[in-house]
């Protein structure tokens, strides 16, 4: 069985943006898509009458099923001929969403929530599956320019390789060109216990650089010849180049954790500031690997 591309609900209108968007994704690499509610009544905070007709939770079980039901029309209109199937399991949104990636090829969700999923991004839910999911995220939030690049940031780390390959195989099912983007800093300009020297070569720093990015994607360009990459190193700190980079890109991608970070971080500075201020769709790729191949 093919492995599906797995998107949260919770009734939401960014959840809504979250299933077109991974109903685009999902026909794109020929794969079932499955909507996933998770239900906790207690925490939905919505008014019901237990009636004598059924268990206390039936107001609201009911209400569940409409909106998964509204999210697989959604997803059908979005996608017509879509093999999409929706269901309802009872527990907590991240739990049940992580357990979801363990076979999932991708995880997406909206960039806000209500209920189960309430305070999606600024709150938990979103960090803790981006960090823990067996499988890439892809978080609907800002706006798709279908005509930009997807934008990748590149730092030299194994997680951000995996990035870069997620990036590229994307770009082959969308057609895309990808900016594999690399910020930089002067060691000059870095903080006065880094024991830099003050003066540097400036055209040798940037050399040393784009061999580091040209690195980043070897082997990419043959396996994926139609996909033209592009490489861009950019002096400056990393999350503000990526957050002007994602302003006319169709989809910024991001390592889980990169070169520098501590080790029990398992969701890294740069992918939670994008997480928070990219302007399109960010997709975090952790080190587990970038899903299985088509058809798989």
């Amino acid at each position: 069985m093919d492995s599906a591309v797995v998107v949260g609900v919770d009734g939401s209108e960014a959840a809504l943006a979250a299933v077109r968007l991974a109903a685009a994704e999902a026909a794109r690499r020929h794969r079932p898509l499955r909507v996933v509610h998770a239900f906790i009544w207690p925490s939905l905070h919505s008014p019901f009458t237990p009636g004598t007709e059924g268990p206390a939770d039936g107001g609201l079980r009911g209400q569940a099923h409409q909106l998964v039901t509204a999210a697989v029309d959604e997803a059908q209109t979005t996608a017509p001929g879509l093999r999409v199937t929706g269901e309802i399991v009872d527990g907590a949104p991240t739990a049940v969403l992580l357990q979801a990636s363990d076979d999932a090829a991708l995880v997406v969700l909206g960039d806000r929530g209500l209920g189960g999923f309430t305070a999606l991004v600024v709150g938990s839910v979103a960090v803790t599956v981006a960090a823990h999911a067996r499988c890439p995220v892809l978080v609907a939030r800002g706006a798709t320019d279908p005509q930009g690049p997807i934008v990748v940031g590149v730092d030299g780390s194994d997680v951000s390789r995996r990035a870069v390959e997620f990036a590229v195989q994307t770009a082959a099912f969308r057609g895309a060109t990808v900016v594999a983007t690399h910020a930089y800093r002067h060691p000059a300009s870095t903080g006065p216990g880094d024991m830099q020297p003050l003066v540097y070569d400036e055209s040798q720093l940037q050399a040393e650089e784009e061999r580091a990015l040209a690195e980043s994607i070897t082997g990419l360009t043959d396996r994926y010849p139609e996909v033209t990459i592009r490489r861009e190193s950019v002096r400056g700190r990393a999350p503000k180049v990526l957050t002007e980079a994602s302003r006319t890109a169709q989809l910024l991608v991001v390592g889980g954790q990169g070169r520098g970070e501590l080790t029990g971080l398992l969701l890294g500075s740069v992918s939670r500031s994008m997480l928070h201020h990219s302007h399109c769709p960010v997709a975090v790729v952790r080190g587990d690997g970038v899903g299985p191949p088509p058809g798989g």
